[in-house]
């Protein structure tokens, strides 16, 4: 199921964003995980029925400008958005 899969900050973009003023970087990073959603959708049809082992944690470097980490859940269920 493609649309199931998403990304979030976790725990929240203030948390793993705030402070940061280059805005180019965020979008950056904001538009690989857009990237590794899709990948994460074919690689696993539906995620919340993996059996295997839980992907390892892996990091990437864009340009000069700094990295990020990252994890797909497979099995984790989607946060509800509401308060």
């Amino acid at each position: 199921m493609a649309d199931a899969w998403s990304w979030e900050y976790d725990p929240d973009a203030n948390h793993v964003i705030g402070g940061i003023d280059n805005l180019a970087f965020i979008a950056q990073v904001e538009e690989r995980a857009d990237e590794l959603v899709r990948a994460a959708a074919a690689r696993y049809l539906d995620g919340t029925k993996y059996t295997g082992l839980s992907p390892r944690v892996q990091e990437e470097t864009l340009d000069a400008s700094g990295m990020f980490v990252y994890r797909d859940s497979c099995r984790k269920p989607r946060r509800s958005r509401r308060g």
